[in-house]
């Protein structure tokens, strides 16, 4: 009789069906801290690998870059068009405390400027704040060409302030207003606007100057409690008697 495979006997695979691992298990959820000037302080949550071994979450949140709508940050829907872009800075607990790091225009904003009968100017400028940053600041206006007059405003507003004094100025337009202002006695503007802000150079990171920018921000440690006196007492009675 020849012996041969019995085909009703099945084996199995080596190793098995792995189980699906639950992607988010071994990641934590950080809040995302906002600075002092905007006046929504948490705009959210971030993710992030907890920490092992050598690799440390913190280090991968920091200089993470956040973009959040202006109405958000200032709960005013008028505000929609402006996208502000905050930077992870440091990290406390489990919170992300963030500084600006830019602002732009949203496309539609910008398409809906453009009419007829009107000469679009833009202007930009690199300047420095008086707490060293070096940012690029663009302007935009329509009507006739005063660029040279634009960039002497820029330049005035922000090297004569420190980056929270100038974000400041940013959120109600009182450069533009500025530029509006100047030009209106030769020939009027309108629709004038700092359209977008780039960071080219940050100074040397301290911690001091944050903590500056995020005003009342506190992490919660808990509190002190004292250890009643009897106990301390109790202790104080053990002696170690040695040889």
């Amino acid at each position: 009789m020849a012996v041969g495979k019995n085909k009703r006997i099945s084996k199995g695979k080596k190793g098995g069906k792995k189980k699906a691992a639950d992607p988010f298990a071994k990641n934590d959820w950080y809040d995302i801290k906002v600075p002092s000037m905007f006046n929504e302080r948490n705009i959210g949550k971030t993710l992030v690998t907890r920490t092992q071994g050598t690799k440390i979450a913190s280090e991968g949140l920091k200089h993470r870059v956040f973009e959040v709508a202006l109405a958000d940050l200032q709960k005013d829907e008028d505000q929609a068009y402006r996208k502000i872009r905050l930077r992870a800075e440091d990290v406390q607990g489990k919170n992300v405390l963030t500084n600006f790091w830019g602002m732009n225009f949203t496309t539609d904003k910008l398409r809906s400027l453009v009419r007829k009968w009107q000469t679009l100017i833009e202007s930009h400028v690199d300047v420095k704040t008086t707490d060293n940053y070096s940012l690029r600041l663009f302007c935009i206006a329509f009507t006739k060409r005063w660029a040279n007059q634009m960039r002497e405003i820029m330049v005035n507003q922000a090297s004569s302030c420190d980056l929270k004094e100038l974000v400041a100025k940013f959120i109600p337009e009182v450069i533009g207003r500025e530029i509006e202002k100047a030009t209106s006695s030769i020939y009027p503007l309108q629709n004038v606007f700092i359209r977008k802000v780039k960071i080219l150079k940050a100074p040397k990171f301290d911690l001091g100057k944050l903590m500056e920018v995020h005003g009342d921000y506190s992490e919660d440690v808990g509190m002190t409690l004292e250890r009643p006196a009897d106990e301390t007492m109790a202790e104080g009675e053990d002696e170690v008697v040695g040889a």
